[in-house]
């Protein structure tokens, strides 16, 4: 079964996954949620809503953690708000496609930690790529992989009344 909201961290989301998630969210009929610290515009939609939490470290994840129930996806960038969702039976995507599983969440916080020591001793790391096209297909092909999951194959063909 696929996801039965989608809740996205969306003070840092890139412009091109939101429009993805909007196009999904009325094609589907799936709630998307974004949560971020600062007011966002979205399209009028019965499937669209934005929150603005307070401003300050994780409140936005907190909010997520919160509100997410068991089945729903988000959509993070933050690998800890990735882990912890994954704990309640959520499921977490990043926004250049990687799903984020049991099998691969301690890997990506131990190269995370990794990469904050390094930091904090004064070595430059460089960052993530600029986001491109290849990673808007590749979020936008694993979007669509599991939305397919939530029909289930009964549903679409309904029995005759």
């Amino acid at each position: 079964m696929g996801p039965g909201q989608i809740w996205v961290d969306a003070d840092a989301c890139p412009r091109a996954v939101k429009d993805i998630l909007f196009r999904a969210a009325e094609r589907v009929g799936i709630a998307v949620t974004l949560v971020a610290n600062q007011p966002l515009s979205v399209p009028r939609s019965s499937h669209i809503s934005s929150v603005q939490v307070a401003a300050g470290f994780d409140v936005a994840d907190n909010y997520i953690v919160k509100q997410a129930q068991p089945g729903d996806l988000c959509i993070t960038a933050d690998i800890p708000l990735a882990a912890e969702l994954l704990q309640q039976g959520c499921q977490a995507l990043n926004p250049r496609g990687e799903l984020y599983t049991e099998d691969n969440i301690r890997q990506r916080l131990n190269m995370r930690d990794f990469m904050d020591t390094l930091r904090a001793s004064g070595i430059d790391t460089g960052g993530p790529a600029a986001y491109g096209q290849a990673d808007k297909q590749r979020f936008a092909n694993q979007l669509d992989r599991l939305l397919a999951k939530r029909i289930s194959p009964g549903s679409r063909n309904p029995s005759p009344e």
